[in-house]
């Protein structure tokens, strides 16, 4: 979506604030109801939500290749974000049953980076298509991107025993719900990735429209640079393993990173920065705030509940995950339409803070629960 907001733009009409919308509304369904959806996959089966979600992803891109208005596209964007979270919340639990202990901490951390290199890949692909056709043509792609994924699943995941769905809980979902959301690790959590994501999808969801308007950057150069700036954040998420196995504080990682990406971040939209060095800061606040969502991937088993309640952890996890990423576009579009870019950056920087408070209430809550434990490396 983000580089071929020009190209929808000019062929739909679509306003700077509708653009906002249409960066976030794919996560509306995941910001309502992540949690349900992580606990129906525990009582589905985690697979079959897996290859429903990835047929979802399929069909709301082909249809949403036609759309013949904003509307109608937003729509397929919702669709699309129901076959997304199907995705997200069900795949950990599968990746964690195949992968041996040693290397469960290793696999969740390659697993953080889906979003960043997914996100990066398919923006170089847009970039290199879209000068000579249009969006139209970037989601089709991504319909054939699905489907073969969905082949794949077919014929690599299904046949697996493994991964056959484990008896069901017979709790009420609504009991397991409040369970969750009333016990104060996994909200912090939530809020955590919520403030991260509402940061980082405002910088890289305005980035290629503040290269073409500020820069005069052309459309294909600035979804490529913006691609490499999302691609970037895999070392962060990848480093987040790291510095955890190797005995650093979760709260050093999650407030270090915070705070000092903040004025990073702040320096990508005010105004008086050098072009050149707007985008190395980009880079730079891509690469190293990408440790907050390995550290909190981490932190799940730590401070649910119990357990059994893990997935619905990781469901509040990505609801809060999807309400920071619906909010932060269209607050970035509606900031920048009233008062130009530089007023973008109190969006950043409010968010990263609310972030680095995050960390420290959860650096708290597990001095409380576990005072011996280390705390970078619990799990």
């Amino acid at each position: 979506m983000p580089p071929a907001i020009p190209s929808i733009r000019e062929d739909l009409g679509a306003s700077l604030r509708q653009a906002g919308w249409l960066l976030s509304t794919v996560n509306l369904i995941t910001a309502l109801g992540g949690m349900a959806i992580a606990l129906t996959a525990d009582r589905l089966g985690h697979r079959r939500l897996v290859l429903l979600g990835t047929g979802l992803c399929a069909l709301a891109s082909l249809f949403g290749a036609f759309a013949g208005s904003v509307d109608l596209l937003l729509v397929w964007r919702v669709v699309e974000g129901l076959g997304f979270i199907a995705v997200a919340v069900a795949v950990p639990t599968l990746l964690l049953r195949i992968a041996v202990t040693a290397d469960q901490r290793l696999t969740m951390a390659v697993w953080t980076t889906y979003m960043p290199a997914g996100a990066g890949t398919m923006m170089l692909i847009a970039a290199m298509i879209l000068p000579d056709t249009s969006w139209r043509a970037v989601w089709l792609v991504a319909a054939a991107a699905s489907a073969l994924m969905l082949a794949a699943l077919l014929l690599g995941a299904l046949p697996r025993r493994e991964l056959d769905r484990l008896p069901a809980s017979h709790r009420p979902v609504l009991g397991e719900m409040k369970e969750v959301a009333t016990s104060g690790g996994p909200l912090a959590i939530a809020l955590c990735f919520g403030a991260y994501s509402c940061c980082w999808f405002a910088v890289v969801g305005f980035l290629p429209t503040l290269q073409i308007d500020r820069l005069g950057f052309s459309t294909s150069t600035a979804a490529i640079v913006t691609a490499l700036v999302a691609m970037v954040n895999v070392t962060g998420n990848l480093s987040a393993g790291w510095l955890l196995h190797h005995g650093v504080p979760r709260v050093v990682v999650i407030v270090g990173a915070g705070i000092a990406m903040s004025f990073c971040a702040a320096g990508i939209f005010v105004d008086g920065v050098p072009d050149v060095l707007r985008l190395v800061l980009a880079g730079i606040y891509s690469a190293v705030i990408g440790v907050i969502p390995g550290s909190l991937f981490t932190a799940i088993p730590v401070h649910a509940p119990r357990p059994q309640l893990a997935g619905a952890a990781t469901g509040l996890l990505m609801q809060g995950s999807n309400i920071g990423s619906l909010l932060g576009p269209p607050i970035t579009g509606a900031l920048v339409a009233a008062a130009g870019w530089p007023s973008a950056a109190w969006l950043t920087t409010i968010a990263l803070w609310v972030a680095a408070g995050a960390g420290l209430f959860l650096h708290w809550r597990e001095k409380r629960t576990m005072p011996g434990a280390p705390q970078g490396t619990a799990s």
